[in-house]
């Protein structure tokens, strides 16, 4: 019998992990759902159902190969859920890959607009509407400020995240700023020297815009809440008022490629990487964590590790499962789909920054490969398509194309049984 390669869920095509979520989900969560802890919304019983088959026979095996020494490759099937660990760092390549061949020639900073943990209960309940005011706001707040301070129209992609390090609730955009762009009168590009900005400015202006579109929300009486009366409301407002809202930028980044490469660890991925998984045992899961508020003498967040059971780790993780088509990433100003940008205004990246962009890690160290798993490199072909084979209801099933060369029947015989 011939060798067979398989590359599946444990293959080092994805990495070598040492725990995987999904086997914490099928060890425990047929349990949970008997007595949640919390609701089970459709869309999070989507999401586990997704990742526990993912690339595992329940989705399919799509048996290829060699035609000279007959060497065979399975390559299991994805679920391409973007709350899957392994299939959202994927998602992740691709979409770095696209964007970064329509972004400006000019220098980008990383941007991210948090709202106040006092407004989470009306985030989750209230969920879409206030998110699409976060997307809004934040983006409107900073096309403004460019717009009548430079008279440029910047180009903005934003990116929603509605955790933090420990995977409880904070709500937060993620954005890539052009720091320039096109001049309104002269239609030329144009950089912004410096990267002084006046925060407070800014911070002001991003708490006006989204209370103003809080309170019309209140008037119009469209806000789902627990509030007496509208005075209660407004002194509601004012409390969270007593503090800055936030806003933290990075200093500018020159090659576009680094930025992309940068802001790819928070764009498609799922909350909680399978990295950083440091122990399953029994009812619990340990996972690590960086800690902001405590740093080190360089002046970098303390690394720890937060030990959780099922019943509580679940429903913390699952409340990050993104609604039904609601979009996560968006793009505004220049980088909007309605708006054509002229080509010599976009950035040409060398070879090598492509090279580097296809070879990225992320700060949890997935990554990809150089290995072809349809390329036999002992007789230097290309593996061809056998078959496809699924497990169902405790069935296995066969899926056969036709394939353009003859195989031995005795030979393989074995293999399509």
């Amino acid at each position: 019998m011939c060798d067979c390669t398989t590359y599946g869920a444990d293959s080092h095509d994805y990495g070598n992990k040492q725990y995987k979520l999904s086997d914490f989900f099928n060890e425990w969560w047929d349990t949970y759902v008997q007595s949640p802890t919390k609701p089970i919304r459709p869309e999070q019983y989507k999401a586990v159902n997704y990742m526990r088959v993912c690339r595992t026979e329940r989705l399919g095996v799509d048996h290829y190969a060699c035609p000279d020494c007959g060497e065979i490759t399975d390559i299991y099937h994805s679920c391409k859920h973007r709350f899957c660990p392994t299939c959202s760092w994927k998602d992740t390549i691709k979409w770095a890959e696209k964007v970064k061949d329509n972004m400006l020639n000019l220098p980008h900073r990383h941007v991210v607009f948090t709202l106040p943990h006092q407004l989470n209960g009306l985030i989750k309940s209230n969920d879409k509407h206030l998110l699409n005011f976060l997307f809004q706001v934040a983006a409107d707040t900073f096309q403004d400020w460019m717009n009548h301070k430079y008279n440029l129209k910047p180009g903005v992609i934003s990116v929603l995240h509605t955790f933090g390090e420990t995977k409880q609730f904070h709500t937060h955009v993620h954005m890539i700023v052009s720091w320039g762009g096109i001049n309104k009168e002269t239609n030329q590009l144009e950089a912004i020297k410096g990267e002084y900005v006046k925060y407070k400015f800014l911070k002001d202006k991003y708490r006006c815009k989204f209370e103003d579109k809080l309170v019309k929300m209140y008037d119009r009486d469209e806000l789902k809440h627990q509030f007496r009366d509208r005075e209660e409301f407004m002194r509601f407002l004012k409390r969270i008022n007593q503090k800055s809202w936030c806003i933290h930028m990075e200093p500018p980044m020159s090659i576009p490629t680094q930025v992309i490469r940068y802001i790819g660890r928070y764009s498609k991925r799922a909350c909680l990487s399978e990295y950083k998984i440091t122990n399953i045992e029994g009812e619990e899961i340990s996972f690590k964590y960086k800690d902001y508020k405590n740093k080190d003498i360089n002046g970098k967040p303390i690394e720890k590790e937060l030990t959780l059971n099922y019943r509580d780790f679940f429903p913390r993780l699952l409340q990050h499962v993104p609604l039904p088509h609601f979009r996560i990433v968006r793009y505004y100003g220049l980088y909007a789909t309605k708006n054509k940008i002229d080509e010599k205004h976009l950035y040409k990246g060398s070879e090598k920054e492509q090279q580097d962009l296809e070879n990225a890690q992320d700060d949890q160290g997935e990554n990809t490969t150089d290995i072809d798993p349809l390329y036999c490199e002992k007789c230097q072909k290309e593996k061809q398509y056998l078959y496809t084979s699924f497990e169902k209801k405790n069935k296995t099933n066969m899926i056969v194309k036709r394939t353009e060369f003859n195989w031995e029947k005795e030979r393989f015989k074995d293999l399509v049984a």
